[in-house]
């Protein structure tokens, strides 16, 4: 393969967003010396506006899997991962109204606190365990896939690219904190608009216009957006991206320490929910342009496909190829595509190495070391960062046995994320659920999708139930190329056709509903949870919703919960202090007779605010 060399101009606009990032931090670190708790480093001292926080949540979880991954789906698939616009919806909703409110109004740091104060130290420190290996496995793939692509395609050197990455994110992360890595984030998702931008105008003018890009991808099926069979071995379809992508976005939206660390950081839950709302936008946005980016690539390729013609050699360097053809007269645009890219890896990276450093410090270091001076806690907290933005990088070594990047990537976060969710929707919406149901649910769910995904990655489905579209090589120029076969598993197992067949995007769901069922039916043969010991703000009365006509109705739904709105009210305008009750109960257990609602709660608005807990708390 001829690869296409970067120019001066494209290495000048590639190397301005690692200074300008860089900058960002050093910005923060100068900025922010005279805070320097760990509560200021870790959460942006509770002030943040939704603004950067939705451009920060928007840019982590659209990394360069998305940028690289998502337009070679659409070019060998069709444009049917458009319909995940309907799953963004659908998490964001769920996320903002029934998660949200219960961490927020928690006061928590790490969401993993939750799960102590609703269950016990066990369980929160199982999960914890499980996050940080799920979130160093996916930052391995975000970091390497890019860098190997664009190796490949434009001879940008693999591990510089790769050891760059990690250096530049550990740099601002260890330096700025949180506020350093949203408004990073902020700035880089800016980048991403508008390498995106780039490629569309550029790509739909090389194939003709746009209209022609429409009619081309309509003749090679590429428009077959909607297809509603049911069967879950079908790898795309409206029930599996539907259904099967809300589990597995929930899991990344609702329950996640990265996403939830930036909304509790907002300095209102009114604020946070905007910043959701608004990251939809943003989620949109890059979705749309992703979708038509991998129709403009095929409107251009549609006759001599680069890959089945041996130029390339894997799905994920279609990109990064089609750009260097389409900009090659261009000096710096190539260069605007990279820095889009690995936009989208340094805002992942970065919100990876936070939260982890967060969960690090909150669920095990204060824990063995309750009574760290802020100074002490703030080195600490750098040096986390500093250990697992080294261990990240690492990581990358074992991406590239993942196959996909997309497929590899919503694998990983499905495995782990799934379970997660079905963990945390035990302790809010089931009231009655103990912790060895918990954890006994935890350890089925991960049990199941875990053996889902590894019998799949070993015995891959067949493309009677992939659907790969047509690809053609008819006016290729002939090239002397050899094929190299990989090696052909002799026997399938039974299981190989249905179990491990089954579509990626169902992972989530498969941990999520086996966590929840076994959890439920493990806490009725333990005993049940008494509803009394929990407190009301650990618990998301959606039963209310289905049961407004009748308060009877609704108070057996509680389950012994204390869900009294008047008594709930009278703590809200007495302005108790929640978050002083929150230290002693991680040490000593809940109780009862102690609980106390947060402060800073805004009657007129009907939202939370940090303010008064700010003065309030100490650590």
């Amino acid at each position: 393969m001829e690869v296409k060399s970067f120019e001066a101009w494209d290495y000048v606009v590639f190397a301005g967003l690692f200074v300008i990032s860089s900058g960002i931090g050093v910005f923060f670190a100068i900025k922010e010396r005279k805070k320097a708790t760990s509560r200021e480093f870790l959460v942006g001292g509770r002030q943040m506006s939704f603004g950067p926080v939705a451009l920060s949540l928007t840019a982590s979880f659209m990394s360069a899997v998305t940028v690289l991954g998502t337009p070679a789906e659409v070019y060998r698939f069709g444009a049917s991962f458009l319909l995940f616009i309907i799953s963004y919806a659908f998490v964001v909703l769920c996320t903002s109204e029934l998660f949200l409110p219960v961490f927020y109004r928690s006061g928590i740091t790490s969401t993993y606190e939750y799960l102590q104060l609703r269950f016990n130290k066990i369980v929160r420190y199982a999960a914890t365990v499980i996050y940080i290996v799920q979130t160093i496995l996916y930052t391995g793939v975000v970091v390497y896939a890019p860098a190997l692509a664009l190796n490949q395609v434009t001879g940008f050197d693999l591990w510089g690219s790769v050891f760059a990455t990690g250096i530049v994110c550990t740099f601002y992360c260890s330096l700025g904190g949180l506020k350093a890595v949203v408004w990073t984030d902020a700035f880089q998702m800016v980048v991403m608009i508008v390498g995106f931008l780039t490629v569309l105008i550029q790509g739909s003018n090389h194939a003709g216009g746009f209209h022609n890009v429409l009619e081309q991808a309509r003749n090679g099926s590429r428009m077959n957006v909607v297809d509603f069979d049911v069967d879950p071995l079908r790898r795309h379809t409206f029930w599996t991206i539907t259904v099967g992508g809300t589990f597995t976005w929930l899991g990344i939206y609702g329950v996640n320490q990265s996403t939830i660390q930036r909304c509790i950081s907002c300095k209102t839950e009114k604020h946070a929910k905007l910043a959701l709302y608004f990251n939809l936008l943003g989620l949109w946005m890059i979705a749309v342009c992703a979708v038509f980016s991998g129709l403009i690539m095929y409107s251009n390729f549609k006759d001599c496909d680069p890959w089945t013609s041996g130029v390339i050699s894997a799905p994920d360097q279609l990109m990064p190829y089609f750009v260097m053809e389409i900009f090659a007269t261009m000096p710096g645009l190539p260069g605007l595509f990279v820095a889009c890219a690995f936009s989208g890896t340094l805002s992942t990276v970065a919100a990876s190495i936070n939260a982890l450093a967060t969960v690090t410090f909150e669920d095990f270091v204060k824990s063995c070391f309750p009574h760290l001076s802020d100074k002490k806690s703030t080195w600490i907290s750098k040096g986390l960062c500093l250990l697992f933005g080294i261990m990240c990088t690492s990581m990358a070594v074992v991406a590239s046995f993942m196959g996909s990047v997309v497929q590899a990537a919503l694998s990983i976060l499905g495995m782990c994320g799934g379970p997660m969710l079905g963990l945390f929707t035990l302790g809010i919406l089931f009231p009655f659920v103990n912790w060895k149901g918990a954890l006994g649910g935890l350890l089925t769910g991960i049990t199941l999708s875990f053996w889902v995904a590894i019998g799949a990655f070993i015995y891959p489905a067949p493309d009677s139930k992939t659907l790969p579209l047509p690809l053609s090589t008819e006016q290729c120029l002939q090239l002397n190329i050899t094929t190299t076969v990989g090696p052909q598993l002799s026997h399938r197992p039974a299981l190989a056709d249905t179990w491990y067949s089954i579509s990626y995007l169902y992972y989530s769901a498969v941990g999520f509903l086996g966590c929840v069922a076994a959890g439920i039916i493990i806490s009725f043969l333990t005993g049940k949870q008494r509803g009394k010991d929990i407190d009301p703000l650990l618990i998301r009365p959606v039963c209310n919703l289905f049961c407004f006509w009748s308060k009877k109705y609704k108070t057996l739904c509680w389950c012994g919960v204390q869900h009294d709105q008047e008594r709930e009210q009278d703590y809200l305008d007495s302005g108790s202090a929640w978050k002083q009750g929150v230290e002693p109960a991680l040490q000593n257990g809940l109780k009862q007779g102690s609980l106390a609602q947060i402060p800073g709660y805004n009657s007129k608005d009907k939202s939370y605010s940090n303010n008064v807990q700010e003065k309030t708390t100490h650590f």
